[in-house]
């Protein structure tokens, strides 16, 4: 079972992340389908495409697009499957709906991708409690090597690159390498934010 240019994917857990683990009591955060924010990004490989050759593996964990897994109203009003689904809990996912991939939350990005940590806002005085366009590189990759451009770097990006991931329970922003824009070498200690949200438990 292989399509020509789709991975075949299946979700690690439920299509909707809706639940927050506090001790041992569980808090449903969501109940709706709208929100893009709930929905799980996590998914498994279980098959690769014909047509490409990529490091990606069956059996390797993704994190994707979050239309993949998504649930809509259509005209009539009825909730339905996205356009991605296939079957038996299976999905078709595009080359360019996935970011990262790895195992054992080991990740690598995929393509021209690289995720930023937010850094923390140390102004008692502004009530955002991350610094706007700035970050530290959580995972590069190739392309941003070449230009001296390293995991655990302060870096710039432009405005509204960015898309929000929780990745082994830390708040990142998704990107593409051309949206890094600049290298600060004179600011190394920066805290990275957190929020308590990101975090499972």
């Amino acid at each position: 079972m292989r399509s020509v240019y789709d991975f075949i994917v299946e979700p690690i857990g439920e299509r909707y992340d809706n639940e927050l683990k506090i001790g041992d009591k569980k808090l449903v955060l969501n109940s709706k389908i709208e929100s893009h924010k709930f929905i799980n990004n996590k998914a498994r490989v279980i098959s690769v495409p014909i047509a490409f050759k990529t490091p990606i593996k069956i059996g390797d964990e993704v994190i994707i697009h979050h239309n993949v897994f998504r649930r809509y109203y259509n005209q009539k009003g009825k909730e339905v499957n996205s356009s991605k689904y296939f079957k038996d809990n299976k999905y078709f996912c595009q080359l360019d709906q996935i970011y990262l991939y790895g195992k054992d939350n080991s990740w690598k990005p995929f393509n021209n991708r690289c995720f930023v940590a937010p850094v923390l806002n140390k102004d008692e005085l502004e009530l955002k409690k991350d610094k706007n366009h700035i970050g530290i590189l959580k995972y590069g990759n190739s392309s941003l090597e070449a230009l001296k451009i390293n995991e655990g770097d302060v870096i710039g990006f432009t405005p509204n690159s960015e898309f929000e991931f929780v990745v082994n329970d830390e708040l990142l922003y998704c990107m593409k390498s051309k949206d890094i824009v600049i290298k600060y070498e004179h600011e190394k200690n920066q805290a990275q934010y957190n929020p308590s949200w990101a975090k499972s438990s």
